[in-house]
């Protein structure tokens, strides 16, 4: 069989419920609809009565309430119940391809394996073959250690890019397996309207065999000054780092307790389950994130965020010319404020090479540190930008799209990015907990 472990990959010991009812059965990543209770609430009346991984996960909009440790407990509970209780098959060795389906039409594929810790590392910086895209913020991960540590099972919601223009492994190996007629493991709608899944065993000799061929060419690929950066994480940041955590407190007991080298090696806390997607997959989109200030000098600002990044200030036309010309370009900024009771509609352009956010995220925060009282928010949306930006007061701040083929390449260089610097698509379009493998 194929060795992946140069890759910091290993194939997992998948579990899945006898009987798979996708729409009960799997629900969205903890750490979205955060503000939304109803969201909620709506997922549990749907799972009411079926095995669920919502029984199994913590999700965030309930991390403030009280009774955390009994919650996270009777999560503990549940997984050791449909573990003994009969819920789950057998375990199968395989990693697992997917499609899903969102509700927007589009098509994301992704290949669900195990990612060895050792091989990740989130600071900045790293020269890890697995590596962090956003700043991981330290005070999110003890609260989510607490989740991890000791559970029976693991289910996934991490997305790891890889850099594949070609689409040599995940789409490859898709078209393989459909061109074969191979049936799908598991098939169906996703609960809340958020589309539909299938995914494929790919467990033969063959298939993991041009796999690793694959992710050799890859490996070659990102090489560069004496390291290898193969994955990007392109979602669940924190998640992972909490998982890099458990690993090693679990890796220090097993040295302490005289385990031996094979021992650490095989200790199923030392993997994380990932779904790896290609960063040009043609359904996996990258949103940027928009700024809005508050209580600042807006047009002092604008000066010193051209002199700082070496732009040129124009006057757009209006509103959606101001729109229009952010989302066509690589590394200009938009300004939508209102001076005076008139609307102003600035385009700042520039040369920058790198993902724009990278530059232009520092600079802001240099100037906002000599402003008094001066606010910042993250807006998802256009439309949201220019609804802001009429208020007096608030300046609205387009950024432009985020270059895939600048991606890898900019942390590679400059480390992780700024914090909200893109969304992988919208709410109902991340990970949905499917697969799961035992743990502690």
């Amino acid at each position: 069989m194929a060795d992946f472990n140069k890759y910091g990959l290993c194939v997992p010991q998948i579990l899945f419920p006898k009987k798979i009812d996708v729409k009960t059965w799997s629900v969205v990543a903890c750490d979205q609809y955060t503000q939304d209770r109803d969201y909620w609430a709506a997922a549990q009346k749907s799972a009411q009565g079926s095995p669920s991984t919502l029984n199994l996960i913590f999700p965030e909009v309930y991390l403030n309430d009280g009774g955390k440790a009994e919650r996270i407990q009777k999560i503990k509970e549940a997984m050791a119940s449909y573990i003994n209780g009969g819920v789950f098959a057998a375990p199968q060795k395989e990693m697992v391809y997917v499609e899903r389906t969102t509700a927007y039409g589009r098509v994301r594929k992704g290949l669900v394996a195990a990612l060895d810790l050792d091989s990740y590392e989130w600071k900045p910086f790293s020269t890890a073959l697995t590596r962090a895209t956003e700043a991981t913020i330290l005070e999110r991960i003890p609260p989510r250690m607490e989740i991890r540590r000791g559970a029976p099972l693991e289910l996934p919601h991490i997305m790891l890019l890889a850099n594949d223009p070609q689409k040599i492994l995940v789409e490859a190996i898709g078209q393989k397996i459909k061109a074969r007629g191979d049936q799908p493991i598991y098939s169906g709608d996703l609960m809340q309207k958020s589309g539909s899944i299938k995914g494929w065993a790919v467990a033969s000799d063959g298939d993991l065999q041009n796999l690793a061929d694959a992710l050799q060419k890859l490996y070659d690929a990102g090489t560069k000054g004496g390291s290898t950066f193969l994955f990007a994480v392109g979602d669940g940041n924190h998640s992972l780092a909490t998982a890099k955590a458990v690993w090693e407190e679990e890796k220090k007991r097993l040295q302490e307790s005289g385990a031996s080298a094979e021992q650490i090696q095989q200790s199923p806390v030392r993997y994380a389950l990932v779904e790896i997607v290609n960063i040009y997959d043609d359904g996996l989109t990258f949103e940027p994130i928009h700024r809005v200030v508050f209580k600042a000098d807006f047009a002092a600002l604008i000066e010193f965020l051209a002199k700082k990044l070496g732009g040129q200030i124009a006057q757009a036309q209006d509103a959606r010319g101001l729109e229009a010309a952010v989302k066509n370009s690589k590394a200009d900024f938009g300004f939508y404020y209102n001076e005076n009771g008139r609307q102003k509609c600035l385009l700042l352009k520039t040369k920058i090479t790198d993902l724009a956010v990278s530059r232009f995220q520092p600079a802001l925060d240099e100037f906002l540190k000599t402003q008094s009282g001066a606010e910042l928010d993250y807006i998802h949306g256009a439309d949201e930008i220019f609804r802001l930006g009429e208020k007096e007061g608030s300046l609205g701040v387009l950024l432009p799209p985020v270059a895939k083929d600048s991606f890898f390449d900019t942390i590679g260089g400059l480390g992780p990015l700024p914090r909200k610097s893109f969304s992988m698509g919208e709410a109902s379009e991340k990970r949905f907990y499917l697969e799961a493998r035992r743990l502690f």
